[in-house]
């Protein structure tokens, strides 16, 4: 069992935080995103970094590059790394980030023609203990607008999975209804989406970097044949064959660090 992490770290974990939340920007940059029809939008990116429960170091690191609108596969990037920084929640970035930014850049190196214009990641952008989650940390530091996509509701800043909120659940009639998640500051941190009509369950969708909340909820929806947006849901698919097949597979349920926390 690995130590608890120092309050030093976590302390200066919280400084680059603060520092690096000042560059989210939370309105739309790119032209394609003003567009009723996002027209312009070709390529949308998903992201993801999954591990087989129970192994706290190896993982494997992967990116998608899909067409817009037919959601068909342009590019994949599957790799095994090796973590280093400890799990702190609310700093899951710090674990991440750094190998999900080495797959955007590698595939601007060796195919910049597929570089996404939009990149969803599995996790929280704004909405998140000190406003600025996965999305807005992979968004900054790669300069890419960036939609975060939780499929479990993470409990912050006075937003509760209370009845409440289960019965605003309920109240979502069909694919593309939403409500906000606001904040007991009176700040909208981001929606939950009824994504499908197939399904009932939302998922939560917040700002990452260079988009809109507004824009960010009807991009997902648009990108959505089930439940998770297609670019999300491709990289799940693609992480779990390649865990399968790597030299660290062992009998236990893979699934997702910020879900398995």
């Amino acid at each position: 069992m690995s130590a608890p992490p120092g309050e030093d770290l976590v302390n200066q974990w919280e400084s680059e935080q603060a520092r690096l939340r000042l560059q989210v920007v939370e309105e739309d940059t790119e032209d394609w995103q003003r567009s009723p029809d996002f027209s312009g939008l070709e390529r949308v990116g998903g992201v993801d970094l999954s591990f087989i429960k129970g192994d706290e170091v190896n993982a494997c690191a992967q990116l998608v590059v899909l067409s817009y609108p037919d959601l068909e596969v342009l590019y994949e990037d599957s790799r095994m790394v090796t973590l280093t920084a400890p799990y702190i929640a609310g700093f899951l970035a710090f674990r991440e980030t750094p190998f999900l930014l080495e797959a955007l850049q590698r595939l601007e190196r060796n195919q910049p023609k597929l570089r996404p214009q939009v990149v969803f990641v599995d996790g929280n952008g704004v909405f998140h203990y000190r406003e600025f989650g996965l999305a807005c940390h992979l968004g900054v530091l790669s300069g890419l607008p960036c939609v975060g996509v939780a499929k479990n509701l993470l409990q912050v800043q006075g937003v509760h999975k209370n009845e409440q909120h289960q019965s605003q659940i309920a109240a979502l009639q069909k694919g593309g209804d939403s409500f906000p998640l606001t904040a007991a500051s009176g700040k909208v941190l981001g929606k939950a989406l009824r994504s499908s009509d197939r399904s009932c369950k939302p998922v939560y969708v917040s700002v990452g970097h260079k988009i809109s909340v507004t824009t960010a909820v009807r991009l997902t929806h648009s990108c959505c044949r089930y439940r998770v947006p297609e670019p999300i849901r491709q990289v799940a698919k693609d992480a779990t064959k390649a865990l399968k097949t790597s030299k660290y597979r062992r009998p236990l349920k893979i699934c997702h660090l910020w879900e398995c926390a």
